[in-house]
């Protein structure tokens, strides 16, 4: 996925620029950029891997280059980015949050036209040049961004760092979101709502689906009003949302408390304490223990200092290795014990067996497993919050293979919870990972907990459900 900061102020911005995009760091698993616009009009800008190291340890050495009163930033799984382009708008730069799953398509229809492209990695062409082409060939930035939105199959969120400000524009169904902060010198954009508290800025509002305005540091416009329909994605607050940001007005942990609480006040099961996996598990261990009435406990502590991310490594033997390394389970608490954890979701299965092992290996007499989401069915193909490149990756898809002959073979039966056939995959699952129990919290809970119409949520990888 991949988060973006952009602030505009009457004074100095550097600072809070690189601390804005900094907390945009959960968010990005591959590269981080920054650039501004110093008093003299000139763009500075840095681009640095973070596959193997912090965004701030890349680019606090190169802080003192940078000077100007505004900028953009992004921490990217996909692209180097900003993209800087000289066009007949003008001088822009230009950062992302995006998908483009018809990219080689778009990138063909610019080639036939005799155009071309500059930036590459490693022989793959770059999204952000892509959708800064599709701005061009706009009269306007405004028709330039609808062109983007016409064109692009997936999800587009992007800031355009001006000579004449900062321009913001929400992927047309909203999928990704952006928020609109204030302080006394000026304003700020961001991807999480975690980066204002610290800086001193004030939520303002989220941008509407499709929504465009433009921000000086004396205010903002609207250039374009939001769209009527809204697909903003579910996992934000199961997985991917810091737990003090919001979304829509909904706070990510108070959702994953609220799934948890449901949760619990419905298990029947015996258990002597309840226990998250860290970190995205927390929030709802924590409600699964007030409305089931058992102990809260640490069973399972994270270890981070040097081993900040599971999914750095670019192979999957790799990540499965440093996420076990980052998690310790705590002997003395497990021995004897019925435990019941709690985790976010459940992708591939491999790290969640391999912890399972070690928690029976140290003397755990119950394993009981409480999934904050429905089990994962559809693969992503909008915002790419999973790794995964095919649909047989997700244990489920393996499952209904072996059931069905065909692993796309009745997939609704599979995504209706208390189905015959939903009953037989978590029974398979449940059995594959040798745990006590296994439970998935419904999709009518987590849509209850979030607070949105499910028509504005976009749920596609548990039902399927989902447009462009």
């Amino acid at each position: 996925m991949g988060g973006f900061f952009g602030t505009i102020q009457h004074r100095d911005c550097v600072s809070d620029l690189f601390y804005g995009i900094d907390y945009h760091f959960h968010m990005g698993t591959r590269r981080g950029g920054m650039i501004t616009l110093n008093a003299d009009n000139h763009f500075h800008r840095a681009i640095h891997n973070i596959e193997n190291s912090y965004f701030r340890t890349k680019f606090e050495p190169e802080l003192p280059g940078f000077s100007g009163s505004s900028g953009i930033g992004v921490v990217s799984d996909t692209d180097p980015q900003p993209i800087t382009m000289n066009c007949h708008l003008g001088r822009f730069a230009i950062v992302t949050v995006a998908k483009i799953v018809n990219m080689e398509e778009l990138v063909q229809d610019f080639l036939n036209k005799g155009n071309h492209f500059s930036e590459q990695n490693s022989g793959v062409f770059n999204q952000t040049e892509l959708v800064a082409l599709l701005i061009n060939e706009g009269k306007t930035f405004v028709e330039g961004i609808e062109n983007v939105y016409r064109k692009v199959k997936g999800s587009c969120s992007m800031l355009i760092l001006t000579e004449n400000g900062l321009i913001a524009a929400r992927d047309k169904l909203g999928r990704t979101p952006i928020i609109l902060a204030q302080k006394e010198d000026g304003y700020a954009l961001a991807s999480e709502s975690c980066s204002f508290p610290n800086l001193g800025f004030e939520i303002v509002r989220d941008l509407g689906p499709g929504e465009i305005v433009q921000v000086t540091a004396d205010g903002y416009e609207q250039l374009r009003k939001p769209n009527d329909k809204m697909q903003i994605c579910s996992f934000l607050w199961v997985y991917y949302g810091y737990p003090v940001c919001s979304y829509e007005g909904r706070n990510v942990e108070e959702v994953r408390y609220s799934c948890g609480c449901e949760m619990g006040r419905k298990d029947d099961v015996e258990a002597d304490m309840v226990s998250p996996i860290p970190d995205s598990g927390i929030g709802m261990a924590m409600g699964y223990a007030v409305g089931k009435g058992v102990p809260y406990r640490g069973v399972i502590a994270k270890y981070t200092p040097t081993w900040p991310r599971s999914f750095m490594p670019s192979d999957q033997k790799r990540r499965d290795l440093v996420a076990k390394m980052k998690l310790i389970a705590n002997r003395s608490l497990i021995k004897g014990s019925r435990v019941v954890f709690c985790d976010d979701s459940i992708v591939r299965g491999t790290q969640l067996r391999d912890n399972v092992s070690v928690l029976y290996g140290y003397g755990a007499k119950e394993v009981h497993m409480r999934i904050a989401c429905p089990p994962l069915i559809f693969p992503c193909t909008y915002i790419n919050f999973s790794a995964s490149k095919s649909s047989k990756e997700l244990i489920t898809r393996r499952v209904i293979e072996r059931l069905e002959g065909d692993e796309n073979r009745n997939l609704q039966a599979y995504a209706t919870t208390g189905s015959p056939q939903y009953n037989k995959m978590v029974g398979i699952i449940r059995n594959e990972l040798k745990i006590t129990t296994l439970k998935y919290n419904p999709l009518e809970t987590l849509v209850k907990a979030i607070g949105l119409p499910k028509s504005q949520i976009c749920t596609h990888c548990f039902d399927g459900s989902s447009y462009y």
